[in-house]
């Protein structure tokens, strides 16, 4: 047990106030920015107090990179990513816990291994099947059959393709399954027992024991698919379906324009906020989540 006296206190708090301000910092830097105006904003030295233009900035930033549908498009995609990642990662897990087979643990590993791949490793396959769906197809049936089909299907600029792609996870599958694996095989022999099939069992036992999990989960897959950048850069050249990250770059200063850093980073505040409200009211679930130690 580790003693507590005044002066591990004292440094304890000391450290803490340290890596809080380094933390809140940059937030702080962007606020200011946001809100000065182009003459304050570039002025040397930078001012770290608020300035008077914050309704100006976020008007020009909103209007500018028409952060209305680009907003609403990161809320299709970071929703849509994350509840598809938590119910395959959820079915995955309780299919390697609960399906007795000697294959499971080599498909476990194979799932896990994953983690090495990722999106920036695999997005030339990845984008290439998005771009021509079919096109795996095609080549089987013209290697059986001799015959070309002539349809294409593609998954730019549309929903699908900013989502399906990343759906996949190892991460969340490794979490569900340690966690079902703490589960008593009593439960499952109740169960059994109740005449609960496997699909029962899963859905009225498993998932209202993992709601503490998934929301944990779904806190860090929110935040994660809303800072996507790379993905959404390739599949999209339809200004309709700009999400807020790919957004943001329209705000950045042109070259030889004027350097309005204060619109950009109004446009990076309105951006951050989303993702940081999520984090705040899932932050009791997601903390009791990683630190819950009964099942």
């Amino acid at each position: 047990m580790i003693e507590k006296t005044p002066l591990s206190n004292a440094v304890t708090y000391a450290i803490m106030a340290v890596a809080l301000g380094t933390v809140l910092l940059p937030f702080w830097i962007v606020f200011c920015a946001s809100t000065q105006s182009l003459q304050e904003v570039n002025a040397v030295p930078f001012s770290f107090l608020p300035g008077s233009h914050m309704v100006e900035n976020f008007t020009a930033a909103w209007a500018r990179a028409d952060l209305g549908v680009a907003l609403f498009n990161s809320f299709v995609m970071a929703g849509l990513v994350t509840a598809g990642k938590i119910a395959v990662s959820a079915l995955s897990a309780f299919a390697i816990v609960y399906f007795r087979s000697r294959w499971g643990l080599v498909f476990f590993w194979l799932v896990f291994l994953t983690l090495m791949l990722p999106l920036e490793v695999r997005v030339v396959p990845t984008y290439n099947i998005a771009a021509d769906v079919l096109q795996p197809f095609r080549l089987l049936i013209e290697f059986v059959t001799g015959l070309r089909i002539g349809i294409d299907w593609n998954l730019l600029n549309t929903y699908s393709g900013l989502t399906l792609p990343l759906v996949a996870t190892a991460t969340g599958t490794f979490l569900f399954r340690q966690f079902f694996m703490t589960v008593p095989d009593e439960l499952a022999e109740a169960a059994r027992m109740d005449g609960s099939g496997p699909w029962r069992f899963f859905v009225d036992i498993l998932l209202p024991l993992s709601r503490t999990n998934m929301l944990a989960l779904a806190t860090i897959l929110f935040a994660d698919t809303w800072n996507q950048y790379l993905w959404p850069r390739l599949m999209v050249t339809d200004p309709a379906y700009n999400t807020a990250m790919t957004a943001l770059r329209v705000l950045r200063p042109a070259e030889n324009s004027l350097p309005d850093w204060n619109v950009t980073n109004a446009g990076a505040l309105i951006i951050v906020l989303p993702p940081l409200i999520v984090v705040a009211v899932l932050q009791r679930w997601f903390v009791r989540g990683l630190v819950a130690t009964e099942k």
